[in-house]
């Protein structure tokens, strides 16, 4: 009896602590966005799935999240669902999100994308010249540019965007 006591008692300690954690972890969300100091974006010209050619200056006037992803990423595929939200948070205001694929097959993302049902622009990068510019080192990483065109905040790993926190940072950028 004493040992199953200790194990319960151990037990809500650690889902305490870990309550602790997470409750912690919705305002951490915000000091995840690092300021962007270069003056200029890089560059970004990509073809979607559809072979249509995409710019970041096509999307001049538009707050974009762009995300660095792929499909055997596990956090990258997690995001996914909290980037829906905030699509869905923020529909018919000027924002875009497009997920840029870190150097997979087409076949294996247009599957992936129908599974998924994503409705995101989804640009190919074959040969991987996007993270390098961008100076990617981990997936996912999401960049905020403002409607002006400039980079104003990079996100390294996943991140939840649906946090109200964390939409409120996108939403400061629609000003």
């Amino acid at each position: 009896m004493a040992r199953s006591a200790r194990f319960a008692a151990l037990t809500l300690g650690g889902m305490f602590c870990a309550s602790l954690l997470l409750a912690g972890d919705a305002h951490a969300d915000s000091a995840r966005f690092l300021p962007w100091k270069e003056p200029t974006a890089p560059p970004l010209a990509l073809n979607d799935l559809f072979g249509r050619p995409h710019t970041l200056a096509d999307y001049r006037g538009r707050v974009v999240l762009l995300n660095f992803w792929a499909t055997w990423c596990a956090p990258c595929r997690e995001e996914m669902t909290s980037m829906r939200a905030l699509q869905t948070r923020l529909a018919g205001r000027p924002f875009v999100i497009l997920l840029v694929n870190y150097g997979e097959a087409r076949a294996r993302i247009s599957e992936f994308v129908q599974r998924e049902s994503l409705a995101f622009p989804i640009l190919l990068d074959p040969n991987q010249e996007a993270p390098r510019a961008w100076r990617v080192r981990v997936l996912p990483s999401s960049f905020l540019v403002d409607p002006g065109g400039r980079v104003r905040y990079g996100v390294i790993g996943e991140i939840d965007w649906a946090n109200v926190e964390t939409a409120n940072i996108v939403q400061e950028l629609l000003r």
